[in-house]
Protein backbone atom coordinates (compact mmCIF):
# COMPACT_ATOMS: atom_id res chain seq x y z
CA UNK A 1 0.00 0.00 0.00
CA UNK A 2 2.80 2.60 1.28
CA UNK A 3 4.65 1.75 -2.60
CA UNK A 4 1.52 2.49 -4.28
CA UNK A 5 0.90 5.66 -2.08
CA UNK A 6 4.95 6.64 -3.13
CA UNK A 7 4.31 5.75 -6.68
CA UNK A 8 1.30 7.60 -6.99
CA UNK A 9 2.76 10.86 -5.43
CA UNK A 10 5.78 10.29 -7.35
CA UNK A 11 4.04 10.72 -10.44
CA UNK A 12 1.75 13.86 -9.20
CA UNK A 13 5.31 15.84 -8.49
CA UNK A 14 6.46 14.55 -11.47
CA UNK A 15 2.98 15.85 -14.06
CA UNK A 16 2.83 19.13 -11.58
CA UNK A 17 6.60 20.34 -12.51
CA UNK A 18 5.51 18.95 -15.92
CA UNK A 19 2.45 21.48 -15.89
CA UNK A 20 4.63 24.61 -14.56
CA UNK A 21 7.20 24.31 -17.46
CA UNK A 22 4.38 24.36 -19.95
CA UNK A 23 2.38 27.23 -17.85
CA UNK A 24 5.73 28.88 -17.99
CA UNK A 25 6.38 28.82 -21.71
CA UNK A 26 2.91 30.00 -22.28
CA UNK A 27 4.08 33.20 -20.34
CA UNK A 28 6.89 33.12 -22.43
CA UNK A 29 5.10 33.51 -25.46
CA UNK A 30 2.47 35.92 -24.23
CA UNK A 31 3.89 38.90 -26.96
CA UNK A 32 2.12 41.53 -24.53
CA UNK A 33 3.88 40.17 -21.64
CA UNK A 34 7.01 40.75 -22.52
CA UNK A 35 10.33 40.98 -24.86
CA UNK A 36 11.86 38.70 -26.51
CA UNK A 37 14.46 36.46 -25.20
CA UNK A 38 17.69 37.71 -24.59
CA UNK A 39 20.72 35.84 -26.15
CA UNK A 40 22.55 34.10 -23.03
CA UNK A 41 25.89 32.72 -23.69
CA UNK A 42 26.75 29.26 -22.25
CA UNK A 43 30.65 29.65 -21.88
CA UNK A 44 32.65 29.33 -18.92
CA UNK A 45 35.76 32.07 -19.85
CA UNK A 46 37.25 32.23 -16.08
CA UNK A 47 38.84 29.48 -14.62
CA UNK A 48 37.87 27.47 -11.43
CA UNK A 49 40.54 28.21 -8.34
CA UNK A 50 39.84 26.16 -5.03
CA UNK A 51 40.45 26.81 -1.02
CA UNK A 52 41.24 24.67 1.59
CA UNK A 53 38.06 24.86 3.98
CA UNK A 54 37.61 22.75 7.03
CA UNK A 55 37.79 18.95 5.98
CA UNK A 56 37.46 19.71 2.08
CA UNK A 57 38.55 21.78 -1.03
CA UNK A 58 35.90 24.45 -1.95
CA UNK A 59 35.88 25.85 -5.58
CA UNK A 60 35.15 29.59 -6.89
CA UNK A 61 35.55 32.04 -9.83
CA UNK A 62 36.77 34.99 -9.55
CA UNK A 63 37.52 38.09 -11.23
CA UNK A 64 38.91 41.61 -10.56
CA UNK A 65 40.75 43.60 -8.17
CA UNK A 66 39.15 45.84 -5.28
CA UNK A 67 36.74 45.32 -2.96
CA UNK A 68 35.65 41.85 -2.43
CA UNK A 69 31.79 41.08 -3.68
CA UNK A 70 30.92 37.56 -2.69
CA UNK A 71 27.89 35.45 -5.01
CA UNK A 72 26.21 32.42 -3.37
CA UNK A 73 23.95 30.05 -5.42
CA UNK A 74 20.93 28.14 -4.06
CA UNK A 75 19.86 24.08 -5.10
CA UNK A 76 20.31 22.80 -7.70
CA UNK A 77 23.26 25.28 -9.25
CA UNK A 78 26.68 26.53 -8.59
CA UNK A 79 28.87 29.33 -9.16
CA UNK A 80 28.41 28.62 -12.87
CA UNK A 81 24.83 30.73 -12.13
CA UNK A 82 26.98 33.86 -12.20
CA UNK A 83 29.22 33.10 -15.16
CA UNK A 84 27.56 36.31 -17.23
CA UNK A 85 26.60 38.43 -14.20
CA UNK A 86 30.92 38.16 -13.14
CA UNK A 87 32.24 40.05 -15.18
CA UNK A 88 30.42 43.12 -14.42
CA UNK A 89 31.30 43.65 -11.49
CA UNK A 90 34.92 42.61 -11.71
CA UNK A 91 35.61 45.53 -13.83
CA UNK A 92 35.60 47.88 -10.84
CA UNK A 93 35.51 44.63 -7.98
CA UNK A 94 36.77 41.76 -6.63
CA UNK A 95 34.21 39.71 -7.76
CA UNK A 96 34.11 35.50 -6.46
CA UNK A 97 31.11 33.20 -6.74
CA UNK A 98 31.81 30.27 -4.49
CA UNK A 99 30.24 26.68 -5.14
CA UNK A 100 29.10 25.93 -2.14
CA UNK A 101 29.80 22.60 -0.08
CA UNK A 102 28.98 19.58 -2.13
CA UNK A 103 27.99 21.60 -4.97
CA UNK A 104 29.82 22.44 -7.85
CA UNK A 105 33.16 21.25 -7.72
CA UNK A 106 33.18 21.46 -4.16
CA UNK A 107 34.00 18.46 -2.12
CA UNK A 108 30.89 15.97 -0.90
CA UNK A 109 32.11 15.16 2.66
CA UNK A 110 30.18 13.12 4.45
CA UNK A 111 27.65 15.61 6.45
CA UNK A 112 23.55 16.55 6.44
CA UNK A 113 24.02 19.23 4.34
CA UNK A 114 21.32 21.29 6.37
CA UNK A 115 21.75 25.26 6.22
CA UNK A 116 23.98 24.96 9.50
CA UNK A 117 26.51 22.68 7.69
CA UNK A 118 26.14 25.25 4.61
CA UNK A 119 26.87 28.34 7.27
CA UNK A 120 29.67 26.72 8.59
CA UNK A 121 31.62 25.97 5.21
CA UNK A 122 30.60 29.52 4.13
CA UNK A 123 31.91 31.19 7.07
CA UNK A 124 35.46 29.11 7.32
CA UNK A 125 35.69 30.21 3.38
CA UNK A 126 35.19 33.51 3.79
CA UNK A 127 37.86 33.64 6.22
CA UNK A 128 39.82 31.42 4.50
CA UNK A 129 39.60 33.97 1.52
CA UNK A 130 40.79 36.64 3.88
CA UNK A 131 37.42 38.78 3.38
CA UNK A 132 37.34 40.95 6.24
CA UNK A 133 34.42 43.20 5.03
CA UNK A 134 32.56 41.83 1.93
CA UNK A 135 29.02 42.40 0.10
CA UNK A 136 27.21 39.41 -0.54
CA UNK A 137 25.30 38.39 -3.51
CA UNK A 138 22.46 35.47 -3.07
CA UNK A 139 20.36 33.60 -4.98
CA UNK A 140 17.47 30.65 -3.72
CA UNK A 141 19.24 29.58 -0.37
CA UNK A 142 22.40 31.66 -1.16
CA UNK A 143 20.19 34.13 -0.62
CA UNK A 144 19.25 32.91 2.80
CA UNK A 145 23.07 32.11 3.60
CA UNK A 146 23.90 35.90 2.99
CA UNK A 147 21.12 37.11 5.11
CA UNK A 148 22.01 35.34 8.02
CA UNK A 149 26.08 35.79 7.61
CA UNK A 150 24.84 39.53 7.75
CA UNK A 151 22.68 39.02 10.76
CA UNK A 152 25.54 37.36 12.75
CA UNK A 153 28.74 39.19 11.24
CA UNK A 154 27.16 42.84 10.81
CA UNK A 155 30.68 44.49 11.21
CA UNK A 156 31.78 42.18 8.32
CA UNK A 157 29.15 42.91 5.63
CA UNK A 158 29.10 46.14 3.93
CA UNK A 159 26.34 45.60 1.61
CA UNK A 160 23.99 42.86 0.75
CA UNK A 161 21.51 42.23 -2.50
CA UNK A 162 19.34 39.32 -3.23
CA UNK A 163 17.13 37.77 -5.80
CA UNK A 164 14.92 34.81 -5.97
CA UNK A 165 15.75 34.04 -2.16
CA UNK A 166 14.36 31.42 0.53
CA UNK A 167 13.43 34.30 2.47
CA UNK A 168 10.21 35.75 4.69
CA UNK A 169 7.44 36.32 3.09
CA UNK A 170 7.71 32.99 0.88
CA UNK A 171 9.01 31.26 4.30
CA UNK A 172 8.43 29.43 6.51
CA UNK A 173 5.44 28.34 6.03
CA UNK A 174 2.13 27.79 8.65
CA UNK A 175 1.29 24.26 6.67
CA UNK A 176 1.93 21.94 3.88
CA UNK A 177 -1.94 23.24 2.73
CA UNK A 178 -0.99 26.76 2.98
CA UNK A 179 1.06 26.43 -0.32
CA UNK A 180 -1.65 24.77 -2.17
CA UNK A 181 -2.49 21.36 -2.57
CA UNK A 182 -0.35 20.27 -5.35
CA UNK A 183 2.40 22.20 -4.56
CA UNK A 184 1.89 20.70 -0.76
CA UNK A 185 1.79 17.48 -1.60
CA UNK A 186 5.13 17.64 -3.38
CA UNK A 187 7.12 18.81 -0.28
CA UNK A 188 5.72 16.41 1.79
CA UNK A 189 6.96 13.83 -0.99
CA UNK A 190 10.41 15.42 -0.92
CA UNK A 191 10.56 15.13 2.64
CA UNK A 192 9.69 11.56 3.00
CA UNK A 193 12.64 9.46 3.32
CA UNK A 194 11.18 6.90 0.40
CA UNK A 195 9.57 9.80 -2.20
CA UNK A 196 12.37 11.97 -1.35
CA UNK A 197 15.43 9.81 -2.24
CA UNK A 198 13.00 8.40 -5.41
CA UNK A 199 12.30 11.70 -6.60
CA UNK A 200 15.69 13.26 -6.26
CA UNK A 201 18.05 11.05 -6.13
CA UNK A 202 17.18 8.44 -8.07
CA UNK A 203 15.08 10.52 -10.59
CA UNK A 204 17.55 13.67 -10.30
CA UNK A 205 13.86 15.63 -10.35
CA UNK A 206 16.03 18.79 -9.31
CA UNK A 207 18.51 19.35 -12.48
CA UNK A 208 16.20 17.50 -14.97
CA UNK A 209 12.74 19.37 -14.41
CA UNK A 210 12.94 22.14 -12.10
CA UNK A 211 16.28 23.65 -12.98
CA UNK A 212 14.96 24.39 -17.21
CA UNK A 213 11.75 24.28 -15.97
CA UNK A 214 12.26 27.38 -14.00
CA UNK A 215 14.59 29.23 -16.84
CA UNK A 216 12.61 30.61 -19.51
CA UNK A 217 14.90 30.16 -22.27
CA UNK A 218 15.69 27.24 -23.77
CA UNK A 219 18.85 25.88 -21.97
CA UNK A 220 21.23 24.50 -24.16
CA UNK A 221 23.45 21.26 -23.85
CA UNK A 222 26.55 23.09 -22.29
CA UNK A 223 24.46 24.83 -19.58
CA UNK A 224 22.39 21.25 -18.62
CA UNK A 225 26.45 19.41 -18.52
CA UNK A 226 27.43 22.13 -16.54
CA UNK A 227 24.91 21.66 -14.24
CA UNK A 228 24.63 17.94 -15.00
CA UNK A 229 28.46 17.18 -13.75
CA UNK A 230 28.29 17.85 -10.19
CA UNK A 231 25.58 15.08 -9.46
CA UNK A 232 26.35 12.53 -12.27
CA UNK A 233 26.05 9.52 -9.93
CA UNK A 234 23.22 8.51 -7.18
CA UNK A 235 25.81 9.03 -4.49
CA UNK A 236 26.33 13.10 -4.93
CA UNK A 237 23.12 13.92 -4.98
CA UNK A 238 22.40 14.25 -0.80
CA UNK A 239 22.98 17.53 -1.00
CA UNK A 240 20.34 18.47 -3.47
CA UNK A 241 17.73 16.14 -1.45
CA UNK A 242 18.67 18.15 1.61
CA UNK A 243 17.56 21.19 0.22
CA UNK A 244 14.00 21.26 0.10
CA UNK A 245 14.11 19.12 3.46
CA UNK A 246 14.92 22.38 5.34
CA UNK A 247 12.23 24.34 3.59
CA UNK A 248 10.33 25.27 6.87
CA UNK A 249 7.27 24.41 6.74
CA UNK A 250 4.75 23.97 9.60
CA UNK A 251 7.23 24.41 12.05
CA UNK A 252 9.84 21.89 10.90
CA UNK A 253 12.78 22.50 10.39
CA UNK A 254 13.10 24.19 13.61
CA UNK A 255 16.52 25.73 12.84
CA UNK A 256 15.88 27.11 9.40
CA UNK A 257 11.99 28.11 11.39
CA UNK A 258 14.10 30.09 13.68
CA UNK A 259 17.00 31.42 11.13
CA UNK A 260 14.34 32.93 8.71
CA UNK A 261 11.92 34.10 11.84
CA UNK A 262 15.75 35.68 12.91
CA UNK A 263 16.42 36.90 9.06
CA UNK A 264 12.48 39.09 9.18
CA UNK A 265 13.58 40.49 12.51
CA UNK A 266 17.17 41.81 11.16
CA UNK A 267 15.77 43.22 8.10
CA UNK A 268 13.26 45.64 9.97
CA UNK A 269 16.69 46.73 12.08
CA UNK A 270 19.71 46.62 9.43
CA UNK A 271 20.39 50.23 7.63
CA UNK A 272 23.60 48.55 5.89
CA UNK A 273 22.79 48.99 1.89
CA UNK A 274 20.54 46.54 0.06
CA UNK A 275 19.34 45.89 -3.24
CA UNK A 276 16.87 43.75 -4.78
CA UNK A 277 16.32 42.72 -8.02
CA UNK A 278 13.43 41.22 -9.60
CA UNK A 279 12.21 39.69 -12.54
CA UNK A 280 8.00 39.26 -13.79
CA UNK A 281 6.17 37.10 -13.24
CA UNK A 282 9.18 35.83 -10.64
CA UNK A 283 8.45 32.98 -8.33
CA UNK A 284 9.77 33.25 -4.67
CA UNK A 285 9.59 37.19 -5.06
CA UNK A 286 7.32 38.11 -7.62
CA UNK A 287 6.44 41.89 -8.25
CA UNK A 288 3.45 41.95 -5.83
CA UNK A 289 6.17 41.09 -3.36
CA UNK A 290 8.15 43.75 -3.40
CA UNK A 291 6.37 45.96 -1.35
CA UNK A 292 6.73 43.94 1.27
CA UNK A 293 10.38 44.08 1.56
CA UNK A 294 10.22 48.28 0.56
CA UNK A 295 8.21 48.51 3.69
CA UNK A 296 10.57 46.28 5.99
CA UNK A 297 13.78 47.41 4.88
CA UNK A 298 14.93 50.53 5.68
CA UNK A 299 17.82 51.62 3.39
CA UNK A 300 16.75 49.17 0.10
CA UNK A 301 16.61 49.85 -3.46
CA UNK A 302 15.11 47.63 -6.04
CA UNK A 303 15.94 46.51 -9.79
CA UNK A 304 13.21 45.28 -11.67
CA UNK A 305 15.51 43.12 -14.43
CA UNK A 306 12.63 41.78 -16.92
CA UNK A 307 11.06 38.69 -17.54
CA UNK A 308 11.68 35.75 -15.73
CA UNK A 309 10.93 32.74 -13.33
CA UNK A 310 13.07 31.78 -10.75
CA UNK A 311 16.95 31.26 -12.30
CA UNK A 312 16.88 34.78 -13.53
CA UNK A 313 20.58 34.26 -14.09
CA UNK A 314 19.73 32.56 -17.17
CA UNK A 315 17.59 34.33 -18.46
CA UNK A 316 19.08 38.45 -17.41
CA UNK A 317 22.36 37.90 -17.16
CA UNK A 318 23.06 41.37 -18.66
CA UNK A 319 20.42 43.30 -16.46
CA UNK A 320 21.34 41.77 -13.15
CA UNK A 321 25.15 42.31 -14.44
CA UNK A 322 24.09 46.28 -14.84
CA UNK A 323 21.83 46.81 -11.79
CA UNK A 324 24.20 45.21 -9.40
CA UNK A 325 27.38 47.34 -10.86
CA UNK A 326 25.31 50.86 -10.78
CA UNK A 327 23.70 50.08 -7.07
CA UNK A 328 27.49 49.09 -6.07
CA UNK A 329 28.78 52.77 -7.16
CA UNK A 330 26.72 54.37 -6.04
CA UNK A 331 26.51 52.75 -2.50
Amino acid sequence: MKKSIMRTTTVAAVILLGQIALTNAAIAQDKGYKLPRPSVTEELSITYKYADVLDSSMSYLEVGEGDPVLFLHGNPTSAYLWRNILPYIGKEHRAIAVDLIGMGKSDKPLISYTFADHFAYLSSFIDKMGLETVTLVGHDWGGALAWEYARRNPDRVKRLAFMEAVLPPAFPRPSFESMGEEMGNMFRAFKDEQQGHKLVIEDNMFVDQVLPGFVNRQLGDKAMAAYHEPFLKESDRAPVLAWPREVPIAGEPAATTEALQQIEHFMSETKMPVLLAYAEPGVLVPPKAVDWYVAKIKNLETAFVGQGFHFIQEDQPDAIGRAIADWLRRN
